[in-house]
Protein backbone atom coordinates (compact mmCIF):
# COMPACT_ATOMS: atom_id res chain seq x y z
CA UNK A 1 0.00 0.00 0.00
CA UNK A 2 1.68 3.17 -1.44
CA UNK A 3 0.80 6.99 -0.21
CA UNK A 4 -0.52 9.48 -2.54
CA UNK A 5 2.02 11.21 -4.39
CA UNK A 6 2.88 14.17 -2.39
CA UNK A 7 3.76 17.93 -4.46
CA UNK A 8 7.15 18.65 -5.59
CA UNK A 9 9.11 20.34 -3.90
CA UNK A 10 9.02 24.00 -4.59
CA UNK A 11 12.11 25.64 -5.97
CA UNK A 12 14.85 27.13 -3.94
CA UNK A 13 14.39 24.62 -1.12
CA UNK A 14 16.51 24.10 2.12
CA UNK A 15 20.16 22.67 0.93
CA UNK A 16 21.03 19.54 2.87
CA UNK A 17 22.24 19.30 6.02
CA UNK A 18 25.67 19.50 6.87
CA UNK A 19 27.80 16.98 8.90
CA UNK A 20 27.77 19.74 11.60
CA UNK A 21 24.14 20.45 11.96
CA UNK A 22 23.59 16.67 11.51
CA UNK A 23 25.90 15.44 14.01
CA UNK A 24 24.72 17.81 16.68
CA UNK A 25 21.34 17.73 16.30
CA UNK A 26 21.43 13.81 17.02
CA UNK A 27 23.81 13.78 19.75
CA UNK A 28 21.80 16.90 21.31
CA UNK A 29 18.10 15.02 21.07
CA UNK A 30 19.85 11.63 22.59
CA UNK A 31 21.41 13.76 25.11
CA UNK A 32 18.87 15.86 26.73
CA UNK A 33 16.21 12.22 26.52
CA UNK A 34 18.96 10.50 28.15
CA UNK A 35 19.56 13.05 30.64
CA UNK A 36 16.15 13.16 31.42
CA UNK A 37 15.70 9.55 31.75
CA UNK A 38 18.79 9.26 34.12
CA UNK A 39 17.80 11.47 36.54
CA UNK A 40 14.94 9.91 37.63
CA UNK A 41 16.69 6.40 38.02
CA UNK A 42 18.83 8.25 39.99
CA UNK A 43 15.99 9.52 42.02
CA UNK A 44 14.45 5.80 41.62
CA UNK A 45 17.19 4.48 43.75
CA UNK A 46 18.18 7.67 46.42
CA UNK A 47 15.09 9.69 46.62
CA UNK A 48 11.96 7.98 45.68
CA UNK A 49 11.61 4.67 48.03
CA UNK A 50 11.53 7.53 50.68
CA UNK A 51 9.22 10.12 49.32
CA UNK A 52 6.70 8.22 47.17
CA UNK A 53 6.65 4.68 48.56
CA UNK A 54 7.19 5.06 52.31
CA UNK A 55 5.44 2.71 55.69
CA UNK A 56 7.54 -0.15 54.10
CA UNK A 57 10.89 -1.30 54.96
CA UNK A 58 14.07 -0.03 52.46
CA UNK A 59 14.04 -2.87 50.66
CA UNK A 60 10.46 -3.37 49.16
CA UNK A 61 10.23 0.27 48.95
CA UNK A 62 13.74 0.06 46.87
CA UNK A 63 12.23 -2.71 44.87
CA UNK A 64 8.63 -0.55 44.47
CA UNK A 65 10.95 2.45 42.46
CA UNK A 66 12.76 0.30 40.43
CA UNK A 67 9.39 -1.23 39.42
CA UNK A 68 8.17 2.60 38.26
CA UNK A 69 11.58 2.92 36.70
CA UNK A 70 10.58 0.03 34.41
CA UNK A 71 7.03 0.96 33.84
CA UNK A 72 9.01 3.67 30.91
CA UNK A 73 11.09 0.36 29.30
CA UNK A 74 7.11 -0.48 28.32
CA UNK A 75 6.02 2.40 26.88
CA UNK A 76 8.73 2.72 24.50
CA UNK A 77 7.82 -0.07 22.11
CA UNK A 78 4.18 1.70 22.36
CA UNK A 79 6.65 5.40 21.53
CA UNK A 80 8.12 3.53 18.98
CA UNK A 81 5.26 2.78 17.45
CA UNK A 82 3.38 5.78 17.10
CA UNK A 83 6.49 8.37 16.30
CA UNK A 84 7.79 5.42 14.01
CA UNK A 85 4.70 5.71 12.15
CA UNK A 86 4.85 9.22 11.93
CA UNK A 87 8.59 9.54 11.53
CA UNK A 88 8.05 7.08 8.32
CA UNK A 89 4.59 8.37 7.02
CA UNK A 90 5.68 12.59 7.56
CA UNK A 91 9.12 12.61 8.06
CA UNK A 92 12.04 12.69 10.63
CA UNK A 93 12.45 16.24 11.51
CA UNK A 94 8.58 16.75 13.16
CA UNK A 95 8.32 13.68 14.72
CA UNK A 96 11.90 14.10 16.27
CA UNK A 97 10.82 17.32 17.61
CA UNK A 98 7.16 15.73 18.70
CA UNK A 99 9.35 12.94 20.71
CA UNK A 100 11.28 15.70 22.32
CA UNK A 101 8.66 17.71 23.55
CA UNK A 102 6.90 14.75 24.92
CA UNK A 103 9.79 13.54 27.14
CA UNK A 104 10.35 16.92 27.68
CA UNK A 105 6.88 17.83 29.27
CA UNK A 106 7.13 14.65 31.33
CA UNK A 107 10.19 14.97 33.34
CA UNK A 108 9.23 18.65 34.08
CA UNK A 109 5.75 17.50 35.56
CA UNK A 110 7.88 15.04 37.54
CA UNK A 111 9.49 18.10 39.33
CA UNK A 112 6.58 19.63 40.18
CA UNK A 113 4.44 16.58 41.66
CA UNK A 114 3.02 16.31 45.26
CA UNK A 115 4.83 13.51 47.90
CA UNK A 116 3.17 10.77 49.33
CA UNK A 117 2.68 12.46 52.38
CA UNK A 118 1.01 15.42 50.55
CA UNK A 119 -1.48 13.24 48.55
CA UNK A 120 -1.58 9.77 49.25
CA UNK A 121 -1.26 7.03 47.23
CA UNK A 122 -2.37 9.40 44.42
CA UNK A 123 1.50 10.49 44.23
CA UNK A 124 2.96 7.07 42.90
CA UNK A 125 0.54 6.96 40.47
CA UNK A 126 1.13 10.09 38.86
CA UNK A 127 4.77 9.19 39.35
CA UNK A 128 4.02 6.48 37.16
CA UNK A 129 2.24 8.35 34.53
CA UNK A 130 5.15 10.67 34.10
CA UNK A 131 7.53 7.84 34.30
CA UNK A 132 5.58 6.28 31.09
CA UNK A 133 5.03 9.94 29.62
CA UNK A 134 9.27 9.71 29.71
CA UNK A 135 9.37 6.08 28.03
CA UNK A 136 6.78 6.86 25.26
CA UNK A 137 8.91 10.03 23.70
CA UNK A 138 12.29 8.25 24.50
CA UNK A 139 10.49 5.24 22.13
CA UNK A 140 10.17 7.92 19.20
CA UNK A 141 13.61 9.34 19.76
CA UNK A 142 16.51 7.16 19.61
CA UNK A 143 15.38 5.46 16.57
CA UNK A 144 14.76 9.17 14.37
CA UNK A 145 18.40 10.61 15.92
CA UNK A 146 19.69 7.04 14.69
CA UNK A 147 18.16 7.61 11.31
CA UNK A 148 18.90 11.43 10.97
CA UNK A 149 22.95 10.93 11.59
CA UNK A 150 22.70 7.15 9.11
CA UNK A 151 20.74 8.42 6.73
CA UNK A 152 23.21 11.62 6.01
CA UNK A 153 26.27 9.87 6.12
CA UNK A 154 28.33 9.32 3.50
CA UNK A 155 29.69 5.98 1.96
CA UNK A 156 31.68 3.87 4.25
CA UNK A 157 30.64 6.29 7.49
CA UNK A 158 27.81 5.09 8.90
CA UNK A 159 29.08 3.27 12.46
CA UNK A 160 30.62 6.70 12.74
CA UNK A 161 27.63 8.55 12.06
CA UNK A 162 25.73 6.59 13.40
CA UNK A 163 27.92 6.69 17.12
CA UNK A 164 27.14 10.01 17.79
CA UNK A 165 23.68 10.14 18.81
CA UNK A 166 25.06 6.84 20.90
CA UNK A 167 27.33 9.61 22.44
CA UNK A 168 23.83 11.45 24.49
CA UNK A 169 23.71 8.34 26.88
CA UNK A 170 27.06 8.71 28.42
CA UNK A 171 27.02 12.34 28.21
CA UNK A 172 23.17 12.64 29.85
CA UNK A 173 24.55 10.40 32.25
CA UNK A 174 27.69 12.55 32.84
CA UNK A 175 25.00 15.49 33.38
CA UNK A 176 22.26 13.88 35.41
CA UNK A 177 24.96 12.41 37.81
CA UNK A 178 27.33 15.39 37.55
CA UNK A 179 23.95 17.59 38.62
CA UNK A 180 23.00 15.54 41.56
CA UNK A 181 26.50 15.88 42.65
CA UNK A 182 26.74 19.63 42.09
CA UNK A 183 23.63 19.88 44.71
CA UNK A 184 25.29 18.05 47.31
CA UNK A 185 28.08 20.79 47.54
CA UNK A 186 25.50 23.48 47.78
CA UNK A 187 22.62 21.27 50.23
CA UNK A 188 22.83 19.17 52.89
CA UNK A 189 21.18 15.27 51.98
CA UNK A 190 18.26 16.57 53.96
CA UNK A 191 17.27 19.29 52.12
CA UNK A 192 17.88 17.33 48.57
CA UNK A 193 15.38 14.87 49.90
CA UNK A 194 13.03 18.27 51.24
CA UNK A 195 13.26 20.24 47.72
CA UNK A 196 16.56 19.80 46.08
CA UNK A 197 15.72 16.82 44.13
CA UNK A 198 13.29 18.60 42.08
CA UNK A 199 15.68 21.00 40.46
CA UNK A 200 17.17 18.48 37.99
CA UNK A 201 13.96 17.47 36.54
CA UNK A 202 12.78 21.40 36.45
CA UNK A 203 15.96 22.09 34.74
CA UNK A 204 14.87 19.78 31.59
CA UNK A 205 12.83 22.70 30.21
CA UNK A 206 16.29 25.18 29.02
CA UNK A 207 17.74 22.16 27.71
CA UNK A 208 14.71 21.28 26.13
CA UNK A 209 14.26 24.78 24.47
CA UNK A 210 18.12 24.63 23.66
CA UNK A 211 16.82 21.23 21.76
CA UNK A 212 14.10 22.22 20.11
CA UNK A 213 16.43 25.54 18.87
CA UNK A 214 18.83 22.99 16.81
CA UNK A 215 16.11 20.18 15.80
CA UNK A 216 14.12 23.29 13.85
CA UNK A 217 17.54 24.29 11.89
CA UNK A 218 17.60 21.15 10.28
CA UNK A 219 15.85 19.97 6.51
CA UNK A 220 14.70 16.03 6.23
CA UNK A 221 17.31 13.19 5.69
CA UNK A 222 18.11 12.30 2.18
CA UNK A 223 16.89 8.79 2.22
CA UNK A 224 13.44 9.61 3.32
CA UNK A 225 12.88 12.49 0.76
CA UNK A 226 13.91 10.08 -1.97
CA UNK A 227 11.59 7.90 -0.78
CA UNK A 228 8.78 10.64 -0.72
CA UNK A 229 10.13 11.12 -4.39
CA UNK A 230 9.79 7.74 -5.35
CA UNK A 231 6.12 7.39 -4.05
CA UNK A 232 7.84 4.53 -1.74
CA UNK A 233 5.94 5.69 1.65
CA UNK A 234 3.60 2.90 2.81
CA UNK A 235 0.24 3.40 4.62
CA UNK A 236 0.78 1.52 8.02
CA UNK A 237 4.66 1.21 8.72
CA UNK A 238 4.17 -1.22 11.49
CA UNK A 239 1.54 -3.66 9.20
CA UNK A 240 4.23 -3.39 6.57
CA UNK A 241 7.46 -4.40 9.01
CA UNK A 242 5.47 -7.40 10.27
CA UNK A 243 4.55 -8.83 7.09
CA UNK A 244 7.74 -8.64 5.50
CA UNK A 245 10.50 -7.63 8.11
CA UNK A 246 9.39 -9.48 11.49
CA UNK A 247 12.26 -11.75 11.85
CA UNK A 248 14.78 -8.62 11.48
CA UNK A 249 12.84 -7.18 14.58
CA UNK A 250 12.83 -10.43 16.33
CA UNK A 251 16.83 -10.99 15.97
CA UNK A 252 17.64 -7.27 16.78
CA UNK A 253 15.65 -7.38 20.18
CA UNK A 254 17.75 -10.29 21.08
CA UNK A 255 21.12 -9.45 19.74
CA UNK A 256 20.84 -5.88 21.55
CA UNK A 257 19.94 -7.75 24.97
CA UNK A 258 23.47 -7.79 26.41
CA UNK A 259 24.10 -4.15 25.70
CA UNK A 260 20.72 -3.38 27.72
CA UNK A 261 21.44 -5.72 31.07
CA UNK A 262 25.00 -4.52 30.96
CA UNK A 263 24.34 -1.06 30.75
CA UNK A 264 21.59 -1.13 33.78
CA UNK A 265 23.80 -3.15 36.05
CA UNK A 266 26.28 -0.98 35.65
CA UNK A 267 24.55 2.28 36.15
CA UNK A 268 21.20 1.86 38.22
CA UNK A 269 21.87 -0.95 39.71
CA UNK A 270 25.28 -0.29 40.79
CA UNK A 271 24.45 2.96 42.60
CA UNK A 272 21.95 1.03 44.43
CA UNK A 273 24.37 -1.75 45.66
CA UNK A 274 27.24 0.77 46.55
CA UNK A 275 24.78 3.15 48.72
CA UNK A 276 22.55 0.76 50.27
CA UNK A 277 24.73 -2.67 50.44
CA UNK A 278 28.19 -1.18 50.51
CA UNK A 279 27.43 1.76 52.61
CA UNK A 280 29.47 4.27 50.27
CA UNK A 281 28.53 8.06 50.78
CA UNK A 282 25.83 9.01 47.88
CA UNK A 283 28.57 11.76 47.06
CA UNK A 284 31.04 9.19 46.35
CA UNK A 285 28.29 6.85 44.68
CA UNK A 286 27.81 9.85 42.28
CA UNK A 287 31.71 10.36 41.33
CA UNK A 288 31.84 6.27 40.36
CA UNK A 289 29.37 7.44 38.07
CA UNK A 290 30.63 9.81 36.43
CA UNK A 291 34.03 8.36 36.14
CA UNK A 292 31.84 5.70 33.96
CA UNK A 293 30.14 7.79 31.86
CA UNK A 294 33.32 9.17 31.06
CA UNK A 295 34.96 5.40 30.23
CA UNK A 296 31.85 4.73 28.36
CA UNK A 297 31.65 7.71 26.49
CA UNK A 298 35.37 7.73 25.22
CA UNK A 299 34.81 4.53 24.19
CA UNK A 300 32.29 4.67 21.92
CA UNK A 301 33.88 6.94 19.40
CA UNK A 302 36.18 4.27 19.00
CA UNK A 303 33.75 1.89 18.38
CA UNK A 304 32.35 3.92 15.58
CA UNK A 305 36.00 4.14 13.92
CA UNK A 306 36.91 0.28 14.52
CA UNK A 307 33.53 -1.02 13.05
CA UNK A 308 33.37 1.13 9.75
CA UNK A 309 37.05 -0.96 8.82
CA UNK A 310 36.18 -4.36 10.04
CA UNK A 311 32.56 -4.69 9.99
CA UNK A 312 29.76 -4.88 11.99
CA UNK A 313 29.43 -8.00 12.35
CA UNK A 314 32.45 -9.15 13.47
CA UNK A 315 33.44 -6.22 15.82
CA UNK A 316 29.77 -6.85 17.67
CA UNK A 317 30.50 -10.81 18.24
CA UNK A 318 34.11 -9.67 19.65
CA UNK A 319 32.45 -7.54 22.07
CA UNK A 320 29.61 -9.75 22.50
CA UNK A 321 32.02 -12.79 23.75
CA UNK A 322 33.74 -10.45 26.07
CA UNK A 323 30.65 -9.47 28.13
CA UNK A 324 30.18 -12.94 28.64
CA UNK A 325 33.74 -13.30 30.14
CA UNK A 326 33.44 -10.78 32.26
CA UNK A 327 30.13 -12.00 33.06
CA UNK A 328 31.99 -15.23 34.70
CA UNK A 329 34.17 -13.02 36.37
CA UNK A 330 31.14 -10.91 37.94
CA UNK A 331 30.77 -12.59 41.46
CA UNK A 332 34.56 -12.48 42.53
CA UNK A 333 34.90 -9.20 41.67
CA UNK A 334 32.24 -7.50 43.31
CA UNK A 335 32.61 -9.48 46.47
CA UNK A 336 35.83 -7.85 46.73
CA UNK A 337 34.01 -4.49 46.50
CA UNK A 338 32.62 -4.79 50.10
CA UNK A 339 36.53 -4.58 51.18
CA UNK A 340 37.92 -2.30 48.37
CA UNK A 341 36.68 0.38 46.59
CA UNK A 342 39.23 0.38 44.21
CA UNK A 343 36.91 -2.97 43.24
CA UNK A 344 34.05 -0.75 42.01
CA UNK A 345 36.01 1.34 40.01
CA UNK A 346 37.45 -1.75 38.36
CA UNK A 347 34.12 -3.03 37.37
CA UNK A 348 33.03 0.38 36.26
CA UNK A 349 36.22 0.71 34.17
CA UNK A 350 35.67 -2.73 32.63
CA UNK A 351 31.62 -3.10 32.50
CA UNK A 352 31.39 0.44 30.62
CA UNK A 353 34.13 -0.15 28.13
CA UNK A 354 32.39 -3.41 26.73
CA UNK A 355 29.58 -1.10 27.34
CA UNK A 356 30.93 1.82 25.04
CA UNK A 357 32.14 -1.03 22.51
CA UNK A 358 28.85 -2.03 22.18
CA UNK A 359 26.67 0.79 22.47
CA UNK A 360 28.62 2.49 19.74
CA UNK A 361 27.43 0.23 17.15
CA UNK A 362 24.33 -1.18 17.78
CA UNK A 363 22.72 1.63 16.75
CA UNK A 364 23.72 1.68 13.35
CA UNK A 365 23.53 -2.43 13.55
CA UNK A 366 19.72 -2.20 14.44
CA UNK A 367 19.06 0.09 11.31
CA UNK A 368 20.77 -1.62 9.02
CA UNK A 369 18.16 -4.48 8.01
CA UNK A 370 15.44 -1.94 7.19
CA UNK A 371 14.43 -0.23 4.24
CA UNK A 372 13.71 3.99 4.62
CA UNK A 373 10.49 3.37 4.00
CA UNK A 374 9.88 1.19 7.91
CA UNK A 375 13.26 2.17 8.90
CA UNK A 376 11.76 4.24 11.58
CA UNK A 377 9.29 2.13 13.23
CA UNK A 378 11.95 -0.48 12.67
CA UNK A 379 14.86 0.37 14.70
CA UNK A 380 12.71 2.13 17.18
CA UNK A 381 10.80 -1.22 18.30
CA UNK A 382 13.67 -3.19 17.58
CA UNK A 383 15.52 -1.24 20.54
CA UNK A 384 13.15 -0.60 22.91
CA UNK A 385 11.59 -4.32 22.88
CA UNK A 386 15.27 -5.61 23.32
CA UNK A 387 14.97 -2.47 26.26
CA UNK A 388 12.13 -4.16 27.78
CA UNK A 389 14.09 -7.84 28.01
CA UNK A 390 17.25 -6.44 29.02
CA UNK A 391 16.74 -3.15 30.85
CA UNK A 392 13.35 -3.03 32.10
CA UNK A 393 13.95 -5.79 34.64
CA UNK A 394 17.78 -5.26 35.10
CA UNK A 395 18.15 -3.52 38.21
CA UNK A 396 15.05 -5.64 40.07
CA UNK A 397 16.37 -8.92 39.28
CA UNK A 398 20.22 -7.95 40.24
CA UNK A 399 18.97 -6.55 43.31
CA UNK A 400 16.92 -9.97 43.94
CA UNK A 401 18.94 -12.33 43.16
CA UNK A 402 22.30 -10.64 44.90
CA UNK A 403 19.65 -10.33 48.27
CA UNK A 404 19.23 -14.25 47.90
CA UNK A 405 21.40 -16.17 46.28
CA UNK A 406 24.71 -14.08 45.67
CA UNK A 407 26.49 -11.92 43.55
CA UNK A 408 27.80 -14.72 41.30
CA UNK A 409 24.19 -15.11 40.45
CA UNK A 410 24.15 -11.45 39.00
CA UNK A 411 27.10 -12.60 36.89
CA UNK A 412 25.02 -15.43 35.45
CA UNK A 413 22.63 -13.55 34.72
CA UNK A 414 24.21 -11.08 32.66
CA UNK A 415 26.52 -14.52 30.83
CA UNK A 416 22.85 -16.08 29.71
CA UNK A 417 22.06 -12.31 28.10
CA UNK A 418 25.23 -12.63 26.20
CA UNK A 419 24.82 -16.02 25.25
CA UNK A 420 21.14 -15.16 23.65
CA UNK A 421 22.54 -11.82 21.71
CA UNK A 422 26.07 -13.60 20.16
CA UNK A 423 23.61 -16.53 18.75
CA UNK A 424 20.91 -13.70 17.31
CA UNK A 425 23.89 -11.76 15.94
CA UNK A 426 25.78 -15.03 13.46
CA UNK A 427 21.85 -15.77 12.75
CA UNK A 428 21.43 -11.97 11.53
CA UNK A 429 24.52 -12.17 9.52
CA UNK A 430 27.03 -10.65 8.17
CA UNK A 431 25.02 -8.49 5.64
CA UNK A 432 22.04 -7.95 7.67
CA UNK A 433 24.48 -6.04 10.44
Amino acid sequence: MTSTRPPAPPAGAAPANSPAQVLTASLIGTTIEFFDFYIYATAAVLIFPSLFFPGSDPTTALLASFATFSIAFFARPLGAIVFGHYGDRIGRKATLVAALLTMGVSTVTIGLLPTYDQIGVWAPLLLALCRFGQGFGLGGEWGGAVLLATENAPEGKRSWYGMFPQLGAPVGLLLSSGFFWVLLHFITQDELLAWGWRLPFLSSILLVGIGLWIRLSITETPEFAEAVKKDKRVSVPLAELFRHHKLSVFLGTFAALATFVLFYLATAWLLSYNVKVLGIPFKDALLIQIYGSVVFGLTIPFAGKIADRTGRYGFLIIVTILIGAFALSFGSLMQGSAQNEASVYLFVTISLMLMGLTYGVIGAALAAPFPAQVRYTGSSLTFNFAGIFGASLAPYAATWLQMNYGMAQVGYYLLGAAVISLICIVATGRDKI
